[in-house]
């Protein structure tokens, strides 16, 4: 009787252990009802339908069947597009249970980013991602240990370390990967990310003091827009277009540009298993509520490689890339003699996985995943909490940690309203 117990006992374990298992097993490999071919169309959903939201419905080898937004007007619009009887959610605690949903594309205000991620990841949906990543430093490890724990497929949006010619470079990443690896410019290097090497700050991401106090839309729920975010009283230039310009959602132009920017520069600079050990900046006195704007920034290694963000294009005649042996500059122009010619000898990049859908076919990490997406949104984050306090910055890469700063590393892990937690 005992050992029939003990049997029974152990059978029912071991049952709702493959059962839990099973129910973050992509849908189109299990079989049978619900079985999808690898040549079919993957399901998503996405959250946040507003301009940035809408533009993502028709990604190649997905049918989006189902959208949510806390603005009935975002949804209306957003259905009105699909016409295809795609579900409405309101919560998207609602919509990441779906059963038959593989990926959750992810286009809210940053400042949800975190939470749903990591949620999604637990519901056992890959994920598809805005930038940046994360708002805070902590909310980028608590994804990266959602998605990884639960065996989730990641992907950030951004592109140029892997696709499309790199702004002002005039070329693809690769190509200036492929440069820096053949070591003709030397080491270590200096990268200047400004106007006059191709890159636009977006300044104008800025927020306004004093907003007055406006009516809330009847179509809004604000509350849940606010969501982990502190309880401001609504006004219209806080949501939607404009929240960019608030700390409590964003970091302005770095919080909107950086990723794009960042991202591969730590590619082709071999850093995306670690993150800068200095920041300095040089800013005005930053509003507790809006963002401003700022000089200079300046990241710099442990192997003595910076990134100098120059924030008002005061640097002028200054090459992207200055190493001990060479220059790069806008254009893809070197001060080495038949570069180009030198350059055909060395081997190319290592090849990556770029297409998202294979990579979700295939359980193959994508080229900007939790873990490389996470030290790239970690540039934007420790350039945002110097100019936020207003000073230079020592980081310790390994424990991902600000040394001696108790008012920085309050910022990377920020308080939620609650209920709210990651």
């Amino acid at each position: 009787m005992d050992k029939q117990k003990h049997s029974r006992r152990g059978f029912l374990k071991n049952a709702a252990i493959a059962t839990a298992a099973f129910t973050i097993v992509p849908r189109f490999v299990l079989g049978g009802q619900g079985y999808l071919a690898p040549s079919d169309h993957l399901t998503k959903a996405v959250i946040g339908v507003g301009g940035m939201g809408r533009g993502h419905f028709n990604y190649g080898g997905t049918k989006t069947i189902a959208i949510c937004d806390v603005d009935k007007r975002h949804l209306a619009l957003a259905a009105d597009m699909l016409k295809n009887g795609a579900k409405q959610f309101a919560d998207y605690r609602d919509l990441i249970q779906m059963p038959d949903l593989d990926i959750v594309h992810i286009a809210t205000p940053p400042h949800w980013h975190g939470i749903m991620a990591a949620e999604a990841a637990k519901a056992g949906k890959d994920i598809w991602c805005e930038k940046p990543m994360t708002r805070t430093i902590g909310e980028g490890k608590r994804v990266r240990e959602a998605v990884q724990q639960h065996g989730r497929i990641f992907r950030l949006n951004t592109w140029f370390r892997f696709d499309s010619n790199f702004y002002g470079m005039g070329v693809p990443v690769k190509k200036i990967k492929k440069l820096v690896d053949s070591k003709m410019l030397g080491w270590p290097l200096t990268v200047t990310v400004g106007r006059h090497t191709g890159f636009d700050w977006k300044f104008y991401w800025v927020g306004k003091e004093n907003l007055p106090v406006d009516p809330v839309p009847a179509e809004l729920d604000y509350d849940m827009w606010l969501g982990p975010a502190p309880f401001k009283p609504y006004s219209e230039h806080r949501v939607h277009t404009t929240f960019r310009g608030y700390w409590d959602y964003d970091g302005g132009g770095l919080g909107d540009m950086g990723q794009h920017y960042l991202d591969p520069v730590q590619y082709f600079l071999g850093k995306d298993n670690e993150s800068p050990i200095s920041i300095e900046v040089d800013a005005p006195q930053q509003h507790s509520d809006a963002v401003g704007t700022w000089r200079k920034i300046t990241y710099t290694y442990a192997d003595g490689c910076k990134i100098i963000l120059d924030g008002e294009g005061a640097i002028e005649n200054v090459p992207y890339i200055d190493g001990p042996d060479g220059k790069l500059f806008r254009g893809f122009v070197s001060d080495i003699p038949n570069m180009e010619q030198k350059l055909a000898s060395f081997p190319e990049p290592e090849a990556q996985v770029t297409d998202f859908i294979e990579a979700v076919k295939t359980r193959k990490k994508f080229a900007l995943n939790e873990e490389n997406g996470h030290r790239s949104c970690t540039l934007v984050n420790m350039g945002l909490t110097a100019v936020r306090l207003g000073r230079t910055l020592k980081y310790d890469a390994v424990k991902e940690e600000f040394i001696n700063d108790e008012a920085a590393n309050r910022l990377i892990d920020q308080p939620m309203r609650g209920p709210w937690t990651i």
